[in-house]
Protein backbone atom coordinates (compact mmCIF):
# COMPACT_ATOMS: atom_id res chain seq x y z
CA UNK A 1 0.00 0.00 0.00
CA UNK A 2 1.31 3.44 -0.98
CA UNK A 3 -0.27 5.50 1.79
CA UNK A 4 0.90 8.70 0.13
CA UNK A 5 -1.80 8.09 -2.48
CA UNK A 6 -4.45 8.19 0.25
CA UNK A 7 -3.59 11.73 1.30
CA UNK A 8 -5.32 14.67 -0.34
CA UNK A 9 -3.53 16.11 -3.35
CA UNK A 10 -2.22 19.15 -1.50
CA UNK A 11 -0.67 17.11 1.31
CA UNK A 12 1.02 14.82 -1.23
CA UNK A 13 3.04 17.78 -2.51
CA UNK A 14 4.13 19.04 0.93
CA UNK A 15 7.52 18.79 2.59
CA UNK A 16 7.76 18.98 6.39
CA UNK A 17 8.48 22.38 7.93
CA UNK A 18 12.20 22.73 8.63
CA UNK A 19 12.77 24.32 12.02
CA UNK A 20 16.07 25.78 13.20
CA UNK A 21 18.60 23.16 14.26
CA UNK A 22 18.41 22.46 18.03
CA UNK A 23 21.56 22.95 20.11
CA UNK A 24 21.32 19.37 21.41
CA UNK A 25 21.29 17.99 17.86
CA UNK A 26 24.47 19.84 16.92
CA UNK A 27 26.14 18.66 20.13
CA UNK A 28 25.35 15.06 19.17
CA UNK A 29 26.49 15.49 15.58
CA UNK A 30 29.79 17.28 16.14
CA UNK A 31 30.57 16.53 19.78
CA UNK A 32 31.15 20.19 20.59
CA UNK A 33 29.94 22.35 23.46
CA UNK A 34 29.39 26.06 24.13
CA UNK A 35 27.04 26.37 21.17
CA UNK A 36 24.98 29.48 20.52
CA UNK A 37 21.75 29.45 18.56
CA UNK A 38 20.81 32.47 16.45
CA UNK A 39 18.44 30.61 14.17
CA UNK A 40 14.84 30.74 15.34
CA UNK A 41 14.23 34.37 16.37
CA UNK A 42 13.93 33.30 20.00
CA UNK A 43 14.22 35.68 22.92
CA UNK A 44 17.90 35.93 23.94
CA UNK A 45 16.99 36.89 27.52
CA UNK A 46 15.26 33.58 28.08
CA UNK A 47 12.15 32.90 30.08
CA UNK A 48 11.04 35.94 32.15
CA UNK A 49 10.89 35.56 35.93
CA UNK A 50 7.32 36.81 35.96
CA UNK A 51 6.28 33.83 33.82
CA UNK A 52 8.22 31.36 35.97
CA UNK A 53 6.39 32.49 39.10
CA UNK A 54 3.02 32.24 37.34
CA UNK A 55 3.78 28.71 36.16
CA UNK A 56 4.83 27.56 39.64
CA UNK A 57 1.49 28.75 40.98
CA UNK A 58 -0.32 26.55 38.43
CA UNK A 59 1.53 23.26 38.89
CA UNK A 60 -0.91 21.79 41.40
CA UNK A 61 -3.78 22.31 38.95
CA UNK A 62 -2.39 20.29 36.05
CA UNK A 63 -4.83 17.44 36.62
CA UNK A 64 -7.56 19.83 35.45
CA UNK A 65 -8.31 20.80 31.89
CA UNK A 66 -7.37 24.38 31.04
CA UNK A 67 -10.02 27.06 30.71
CA UNK A 68 -11.12 26.42 27.13
CA UNK A 69 -12.38 29.98 26.76
CA UNK A 70 -9.29 31.55 28.36
CA UNK A 71 -11.36 34.03 30.36
CA UNK A 72 -8.51 35.50 32.45
CA UNK A 73 -6.08 35.74 29.53
CA UNK A 74 -8.66 37.33 27.24
CA UNK A 75 -9.46 39.83 29.98
CA UNK A 76 -5.75 40.73 30.24
CA UNK A 77 -5.41 41.18 26.47
CA UNK A 78 -8.63 43.18 26.27
CA UNK A 79 -7.55 45.57 29.02
CA UNK A 80 -4.02 46.00 27.68
CA UNK A 81 -5.06 46.80 24.11
CA UNK A 82 -8.51 48.33 24.63
CA UNK A 83 -10.37 45.64 22.71
CA UNK A 84 -13.30 43.44 23.73
CA UNK A 85 -12.89 39.90 25.01
CA UNK A 86 -15.35 38.62 22.40
CA UNK A 87 -12.96 39.83 19.69
CA UNK A 88 -10.12 37.60 20.88
CA UNK A 89 -9.20 34.11 19.70
CA UNK A 90 -6.49 32.21 21.58
CA UNK A 91 -4.15 29.88 19.73
CA UNK A 92 -1.34 27.40 20.26
CA UNK A 93 1.15 29.93 18.91
CA UNK A 94 0.32 32.27 16.03
CA UNK A 95 1.22 29.41 13.67
CA UNK A 96 -1.85 27.60 14.98
CA UNK A 97 -3.98 30.62 14.19
CA UNK A 98 -2.57 30.98 10.66
CA UNK A 99 -3.84 27.47 9.99
CA UNK A 100 -7.10 28.05 11.86
CA UNK A 101 -8.11 31.00 9.68
CA UNK A 102 -7.47 29.00 6.50
CA UNK A 103 -9.55 26.07 7.74
CA UNK A 104 -12.32 28.46 8.73
CA UNK A 105 -12.63 30.42 5.50
CA UNK A 106 -10.92 28.66 2.56
CA UNK A 107 -11.50 25.46 0.63
CA UNK A 108 -10.38 23.85 -2.63
CA UNK A 109 -12.13 26.24 -4.99
CA UNK A 110 -10.77 29.34 -3.19
CA UNK A 111 -7.61 31.36 -3.75
CA UNK A 112 -5.22 32.56 -1.05
CA UNK A 113 -2.88 35.49 -1.66
CA UNK A 114 0.51 35.92 0.00
CA UNK A 115 3.90 37.32 -0.92
CA UNK A 116 7.01 35.72 -2.27
CA UNK A 117 9.59 35.51 0.56
CA UNK A 118 6.86 35.63 3.22
CA UNK A 119 6.41 33.23 6.15
CA UNK A 120 6.60 29.71 4.75
CA UNK A 121 3.55 28.50 6.66
CA UNK A 122 1.29 30.53 4.32
CA UNK A 123 2.04 28.31 1.31
CA UNK A 124 2.16 25.20 3.50
CA UNK A 125 -1.38 25.62 4.81
CA UNK A 126 -2.63 26.67 1.36
CA UNK A 127 -1.35 23.42 -0.10
CA UNK A 128 -2.55 21.37 2.87
CA UNK A 129 -6.18 22.40 2.33
CA UNK A 130 -5.80 22.13 -1.45
CA UNK A 131 -6.64 25.78 -2.03
CA UNK A 132 -5.19 27.74 -4.95
CA UNK A 133 -2.01 29.66 -4.08
CA UNK A 134 -1.47 33.12 -5.53
CA UNK A 135 2.10 34.00 -4.60
CA UNK A 136 2.78 37.62 -5.56
CA UNK A 137 6.35 38.50 -6.61
CA UNK A 138 8.10 40.49 -3.91
CA UNK A 139 8.97 44.16 -4.24
CA UNK A 140 12.38 44.92 -2.70
CA UNK A 141 12.12 41.63 -0.77
CA UNK A 142 8.76 42.69 0.72
CA UNK A 143 5.05 42.81 0.01
CA UNK A 144 3.87 44.41 -3.22
CA UNK A 145 0.42 45.51 -2.08
CA UNK A 146 -0.50 46.85 -5.50
CA UNK A 147 0.35 43.41 -6.87
CA UNK A 148 -1.95 41.90 -4.26
CA UNK A 149 -4.79 44.15 -5.38
CA UNK A 150 -4.24 43.23 -9.03
CA UNK A 151 -4.43 39.52 -8.13
CA UNK A 152 -7.82 39.75 -6.42
CA UNK A 153 -10.66 38.04 -8.28
CA UNK A 154 -14.00 36.37 -7.54
CA UNK A 155 -12.24 33.32 -6.08
CA UNK A 156 -10.03 35.22 -3.64
CA UNK A 157 -10.98 34.30 -0.08
CA UNK A 158 -7.98 35.07 2.11
CA UNK A 159 -4.89 37.33 2.16
CA UNK A 160 -1.88 36.95 4.47
CA UNK A 161 0.37 39.92 5.25
CA UNK A 162 3.33 39.54 7.63
CA UNK A 163 4.43 42.89 9.07
CA UNK A 164 7.32 43.00 9.82
CA UNK A 165 7.89 40.21 7.34
CA UNK A 166 9.75 37.01 8.14
CA UNK A 167 12.40 36.16 6.90
CA UNK A 168 13.25 39.50 5.26
CA UNK A 169 12.29 42.00 7.97
CA UNK A 170 10.51 44.42 5.60
CA UNK A 171 7.96 46.76 7.13
CA UNK A 172 4.77 48.35 5.79
CA UNK A 173 3.61 51.65 7.27
CA UNK A 174 0.15 52.25 8.68
CA UNK A 175 -0.70 54.46 5.69
CA UNK A 176 0.26 51.68 3.29
CA UNK A 177 -1.81 49.09 5.18
CA UNK A 178 -4.77 51.48 5.50
CA UNK A 179 -4.70 52.35 1.79
CA UNK A 180 -4.57 48.67 0.89
CA UNK A 181 -7.42 47.64 3.17
CA UNK A 182 -9.62 50.42 1.79
CA UNK A 183 -9.45 48.72 -1.63
CA UNK A 184 -9.99 45.10 -0.56
CA UNK A 185 -13.59 43.85 -0.86
CA UNK A 186 -15.15 43.14 2.53
CA UNK A 187 -15.84 39.52 1.52
CA UNK A 188 -12.08 38.81 1.61
CA UNK A 189 -10.45 38.12 4.98
CA UNK A 190 -7.11 39.89 5.48
CA UNK A 191 -4.77 38.49 8.13
CA UNK A 192 -2.20 40.97 9.44
CA UNK A 193 0.45 38.76 11.02
CA UNK A 194 2.28 40.91 13.59
CA UNK A 195 4.55 38.33 15.22
CA UNK A 196 7.39 40.88 15.41
CA UNK A 197 5.50 44.11 16.08
CA UNK A 198 7.06 44.64 19.53
CA UNK A 199 10.47 45.15 17.90
CA UNK A 200 9.32 48.14 15.88
CA UNK A 201 9.84 51.64 17.28
CA UNK A 202 6.78 53.00 19.06
CA UNK A 203 6.58 56.04 16.77
CA UNK A 204 6.31 53.83 13.67
CA UNK A 205 4.25 50.95 15.06
CA UNK A 206 0.90 50.38 13.39
CA UNK A 207 -2.21 50.86 15.50
CA UNK A 208 -3.66 47.74 13.98
CA UNK A 209 -6.41 47.36 16.55
CA UNK A 210 -7.71 50.80 15.58
CA UNK A 211 -7.83 49.62 11.97
CA UNK A 212 -10.23 46.87 13.05
CA UNK A 213 -12.85 49.55 13.66
CA UNK A 214 -12.62 50.64 10.02
CA UNK A 215 -12.25 47.25 8.35
CA UNK A 216 -14.46 44.42 9.65
CA UNK A 217 -12.71 41.88 7.40
CA UNK A 218 -9.32 42.51 9.08
CA UNK A 219 -7.85 39.98 11.51
CA UNK A 220 -4.75 40.85 13.56
CA UNK A 221 -2.57 37.94 14.69
CA UNK A 222 0.16 38.15 17.36
CA UNK A 223 2.41 35.82 19.30
CA UNK A 224 4.08 35.68 22.69
CA UNK A 225 6.93 33.54 21.35
CA UNK A 226 9.28 36.38 20.38
CA UNK A 227 9.49 39.54 22.49
CA UNK A 228 7.68 37.88 25.41
CA UNK A 229 9.93 34.80 25.50
CA UNK A 230 7.27 32.06 25.59
CA UNK A 231 8.20 30.12 22.44
CA UNK A 232 8.32 26.78 24.26
CA UNK A 233 4.79 27.20 25.60
CA UNK A 234 3.20 27.96 22.20
CA UNK A 235 0.84 30.82 22.86
CA UNK A 236 -0.61 33.40 20.48
CA UNK A 237 -3.83 35.28 19.91
CA UNK A 238 -5.83 37.07 17.25
CA UNK A 239 -8.19 40.03 17.41
CA UNK A 240 -11.03 40.44 14.92
CA UNK A 241 -14.63 41.54 14.87
CA UNK A 242 -16.79 39.36 17.17
CA UNK A 243 -18.62 37.63 14.32
CA UNK A 244 -15.34 36.38 12.84
CA UNK A 245 -14.00 35.43 16.29
CA UNK A 246 -17.14 33.35 16.84
CA UNK A 247 -16.39 31.40 13.66
CA UNK A 248 -12.83 30.72 14.80
CA UNK A 249 -14.12 29.39 18.11
CA UNK A 250 -16.30 26.94 16.21
CA UNK A 251 -13.29 25.48 14.41
CA UNK A 252 -10.43 25.63 16.94
CA UNK A 253 -9.62 22.72 19.23
CA UNK A 254 -11.50 23.01 22.57
CA UNK A 255 -8.35 23.10 24.75
CA UNK A 256 -5.83 24.50 22.28
CA UNK A 257 -3.98 26.63 24.87
CA UNK A 258 -2.71 24.82 27.96
CA UNK A 259 -2.95 26.08 31.54
CA UNK A 260 0.73 26.91 31.93
CA UNK A 261 0.78 28.91 28.71
CA UNK A 262 -2.27 30.91 29.79
CA UNK A 263 -0.80 31.68 33.21
CA UNK A 264 2.58 32.68 31.79
CA UNK A 265 0.96 34.83 29.11
CA UNK A 266 -1.04 36.79 31.67
CA UNK A 267 2.16 37.47 33.62
CA UNK A 268 4.32 38.61 30.71
CA UNK A 269 1.61 40.79 29.18
CA UNK A 270 1.85 42.80 32.38
CA UNK A 271 5.67 42.74 32.39
CA UNK A 272 6.36 45.83 30.26
CA UNK A 273 9.85 46.23 31.72
CA UNK A 274 10.94 42.85 30.36
CA UNK A 275 9.64 43.55 26.85
CA UNK A 276 11.25 47.00 26.82
CA UNK A 277 14.59 45.46 27.79
CA UNK A 278 14.28 42.95 24.97
CA UNK A 279 13.38 45.62 22.41
CA UNK A 280 16.20 47.94 23.49
CA UNK A 281 18.80 45.18 23.15
CA UNK A 282 17.41 44.38 19.71
CA UNK A 283 17.72 47.98 18.51
CA UNK A 284 21.27 48.49 19.76
CA UNK A 285 22.55 45.11 18.57
CA UNK A 286 20.84 45.49 15.19
CA UNK A 287 23.03 48.55 14.65
CA UNK A 288 26.09 46.40 15.42
CA UNK A 289 25.05 43.93 12.73
CA UNK A 290 24.50 46.71 10.23
CA UNK A 291 27.91 48.22 11.07
CA UNK A 292 29.55 44.81 10.72
CA UNK A 293 27.99 44.21 7.31
CA UNK A 294 28.89 47.68 6.06
CA UNK A 295 32.49 47.34 7.24
CA UNK A 296 32.87 44.03 5.41
CA UNK A 297 30.90 44.92 2.30
CA UNK A 298 28.14 42.41 3.04
CA UNK A 299 24.71 43.23 1.70
CA UNK A 300 21.78 42.86 4.07
CA UNK A 301 18.05 43.51 4.11
CA UNK A 302 17.08 46.28 6.53
CA UNK A 303 14.96 44.63 9.19
CA UNK A 304 12.31 45.71 11.67
CA UNK A 305 12.24 42.27 13.29
CA UNK A 306 14.60 40.58 15.75
CA UNK A 307 16.72 39.15 12.95
CA UNK A 308 18.75 40.28 9.97
CA UNK A 309 19.13 38.55 6.60
CA UNK A 310 22.52 38.70 4.88
CA UNK A 311 23.11 38.17 1.17
CA UNK A 312 26.45 36.43 0.58
CA UNK A 313 26.21 36.60 -3.22
CA UNK A 314 27.09 32.91 -3.34
CA UNK A 315 25.43 29.70 -2.10
CA UNK A 316 25.07 30.14 1.64
CA UNK A 317 24.85 26.45 2.56
CA UNK A 318 28.64 25.97 2.87
CA UNK A 319 28.87 29.10 5.04
CA UNK A 320 26.08 27.76 7.24
CA UNK A 321 27.84 24.42 7.62
CA UNK A 322 31.16 26.08 8.44
CA UNK A 323 29.47 28.20 11.11
CA UNK A 324 28.06 25.03 12.68
CA UNK A 325 31.62 23.77 13.14
CA UNK A 326 32.34 27.03 14.97
CA UNK A 327 29.44 26.30 17.31
CA UNK A 328 27.13 28.94 15.82
CA UNK A 329 23.67 27.99 14.55
CA UNK A 330 21.97 30.39 12.12
CA UNK A 331 19.14 29.83 9.64
CA UNK A 332 19.56 28.88 5.99
CA UNK A 333 16.55 30.05 3.98
CA UNK A 334 16.95 28.30 0.64
CA UNK A 335 13.47 26.91 1.29
CA UNK A 336 12.18 30.46 0.85
CA UNK A 337 13.85 30.73 -2.54
CA UNK A 338 16.82 32.61 -1.04
CA UNK A 339 19.78 30.18 -1.38
CA UNK A 340 22.42 32.93 -1.09
CA UNK A 341 21.05 34.28 2.20
CA UNK A 342 21.30 33.40 5.87
CA UNK A 343 18.95 34.76 8.52
CA UNK A 344 20.58 35.57 11.85
CA UNK A 345 18.55 36.18 15.00
CA UNK A 346 19.71 39.10 17.12
CA UNK A 347 21.18 37.75 20.36
CA UNK A 348 22.88 39.16 23.42
CA UNK A 349 26.01 41.29 22.79
CA UNK A 350 28.38 38.43 23.60
CA UNK A 351 26.49 36.04 21.31
CA UNK A 352 26.52 38.52 18.45
CA UNK A 353 30.25 39.10 18.85
CA UNK A 354 30.72 35.34 18.77
CA UNK A 355 28.88 35.26 15.44
CA UNK A 356 30.99 38.11 14.05
CA UNK A 357 34.21 36.32 15.01
CA UNK A 358 33.02 33.01 13.56
CA UNK A 359 31.89 34.58 10.29
CA UNK A 360 35.16 36.45 9.90
CA UNK A 361 36.99 33.15 10.30
CA UNK A 362 34.72 31.35 7.83
CA UNK A 363 34.94 34.12 5.22
CA UNK A 364 38.59 34.90 6.04
CA UNK A 365 37.96 38.60 6.42
CA UNK A 366 39.45 41.30 8.67
CA UNK A 367 38.23 41.15 12.31
CA UNK A 368 35.43 43.54 13.28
Amino acid sequence: MKFLSLANQGVQSLSPYQAGKPIEELERELGIANIIKLASNENPFGFPESAKRAIMDQLDELTRYPDSNGFALKKTIAEKFSVKAEQITLANGSNDFIELVAHTFASEQDEIIYSQYAFIVYPLITKAINAVAREIPAKHWGHDLDGFLSAINDKTKLIYIANPNNPTGNFLTENEIDRFLSQVPERIIVVLDEAYTEFTAENERIDSFALLKKYPNLVVSRTLSKAYGLAGLRIGYAVSNPEIADLFNRVRQPFNVNSLAQAAAIAVLKDDAFVQKVAQNNRSEMRCYEDFCQQHGLQYISSKGNFITIDFKQPAAPIYQALLHEGVIVRPIAGYGMPNHLRISIGLPEENQRFFTALEKVLQITPY
